[in-house]
């Protein structure tokens, strides 16, 4: 082992030892935590909200036995292994120790730590689009077509992955076009690499064709009721806040890429990031969905610093460009991660407002950041329907009918009764068991003024069981029906609702 490995070694003990620590135990798993790990309970060649392998992962964590560990190790893995392939992507650029060190400072006091905090596709797609611009920097210096189909495999199962980083290719392939590199499309092996990608990801296109291409309707849903609040300058403000004590890094790694004699041949990825970019902002994407451009520019970024601070007075600043990140972190670590209780956020909103913190997909202010909300409130829902479902069962099979699918998914990961909630939102409504008939139904509504009215007609007992009461719950007011001794053929009547919704999907397309 190279001795300058045993301080990668460092940082990947480092990353992993925040990443646990980070989150208070008065938070929950987040919603979209529940929605991925019952995945694992439906294994698909793909889904309504994302493609198939962050189910495998899913699975791996029920057969390790499902704990909040296993949950939250392997986003904190593939964030250590950015670190690690940030520090590969720095050597490949003939960087030194410090411009090694100064990467991996800039990677572990990142934003990264909080995306790395949730178990989402995310942490899996910003070291696979690192993976893919360190295969197109290896082939670029060695001219080995072995890194074509590496890069291929790379992009394959990002793609199986999450669908986002098909932008960094979007942006590379004109990108490539405008500079010396455009010499690539003359190498046969590019099309077979391409063919090999369709081949890894052709699964998944089967799954969207056979399922009426439910992404199309999920990105429409998306549209309509995210995105329409996206700001085009606040997606540019952002940007800066990711990797903000690294960002005179990433500005280095961006002129260097103009100006700086060895990296002319890497020129494609200056155009890359603009293209990326432009894209992004005509799309009115989600801030977060750029993420994964930034670790190569910190690489590149660092590489070109070592090369400034060699000489002179200039060696000075070494200590103080690895310190930048850190000092920037610990006052951001105060707002950034869900280490404080909710009852500390509430009583020192300014701070958090002051950095949009509190500011929902909604457009609106509200009193925790939107993901610690959704941390809230869950353990008490499963708990309530738990104890509903124990006494309608008595008298016959029951449904637990959800509005979203967080209210599902942690029904069914806390659940202590077998439950298998359902939902007519996102992956759910593919998930319903109606082999057979159903007697009693507990309706988890957000909204519930007339659902007494409305629904309690069509059984012979109905009343409300509970709601939910903690304050910092994006779901409080979340109200718990339940209604025994169907009138009515209860599973025709889901039936024909699933159909409703499945048919609007095909007019969509």
């Amino acid at each position: 082992m190279k001795k300058d490995y045993w301080i990668l070694f460092v940082f990947i003990i480092a990353k992993f030892v925040l990443q646990y620590e980070l989150i208070s135990p008065e938070y929950e798993l987040h919603r979209d935590e529940y929605l991925h790990l019952d995945q694992a309970n439906h294994l698909a060649w793909g889904y309504l909200s994302v493609p198939p392998v962050n189910s495998w992962l899913a699975w791996i964590i029920k057969m390790l036995g499902n704990s909040v560990f296993w949950v939250k190790f392997f986003p904190a893995l593939f964030g250590a292994m950015t670190i690690v392939l940030i520090w590969k992507t720095v050597e490949e650029l003939n960087g030194n120790l410090f411009a090694k060190v100064l990467a991996s400072v800039g990677i572990l006091f990142s934003l990264l730590l909080r995306v790395n905090m949730l178990f989402q596709p995310t942490s899996l797609e910003i070291f696979l689009w690192l993976f893919l611009y360190y295969a197109l920097i290896k082939y670029i210096n060695s001219e080995k077509v072995k890194w074509l189909y590496i890069a291929a495999v790379v992009f394959g199962i990002g793609i199986l992955n999450k669908y986002n980083i098909a932008f960094s290719v979007l942006g590379l392939i004109p990108a490539l076009l405008l500079t010396e590199q455009r010499k690539i499309f003359m190498e046969r092996h590019v099309y077979l690499a391409s063919l090999l990608v369709l081949i890894i990801v052709f699964p998944n296109l089967i799954w969207q064709y056979r399922n009426d291409f439910p992404v199309i309707h999920h990105m429409k849903e998306l549209s309509e009721r995210q995105l329409v609040h996206v700001s085009r300058i606040d997606f540019i403000n952002s940007q800066a806040l990711f990797f903000i004590g690294s960002i005179f890094v990433i500005i280095a790694g961006l002129g260097a890429l103009l100006g700086y004699r060895p990296f002319k041949k890497f020129r494609v990825f200056f155009w890359s990031y603009i293209i990326t970019i432009l894209i992004y902002l005509f799309f009115k994407a989600k801030d977060y969905y750029a993420i994964g451009l930034y670790p190569v520019y910190i690489a590149f970024g660092a590489v070109f610093l070592s090369h400034l601070f060699k000489r002179g007075w200039a060696r000075f600043l070494k200590p103080v460009s690895i310190l930048i990140p850190l000092l920037v972190f610990i006052p951001i670590s105060n707002i950034a991660f869900p280490d404080k209780s909710p009852e500390y956020i509430v009583s020192h909103q300014d701070k958090y407002i002051k950095y949009g913190l509190l500011r929902w997909e909604d457009g609106k202010e509200h009193s925790l950041p939107q993901d610690f909300a959704d941390m809230q409130g869950w353990k008490e829902l499963a708990r309530k329907v738990d104890q509903e479902y124990s006494s309608l069962s008595k008298t016959g099979r029951t449904i637990v009918l959800c509005d979203n699918y967080g209210e599902a998914g942690a029904i069914n990961y806390y659940t202590e009764k077998g439950i298998k909630a359902v939902s007519f939102n996102a992956d759910y409504i593919n998930w319903f068991d109606l082999s057979k008939a159903f007697k009693n139904v507990i309706r988890v509504k957000e909204k519930p003024e007339h659902e007494l009215e409305e629904t309690g007609p069509y059984f012979e007992h109905s009343r409300i069981v509970g709601t939910v009461e903690n304050p910092f719950a994006r779901e409080i007011g979340t109200v718990i029906f339940s209604f025994g001794n169907a009138k009515i053929d209860v599973r025709k009547r889901i039936q024909d609702e699933i159909d409703e919704i499945k048919s609007t999907w095909q007019t969509n397309f």
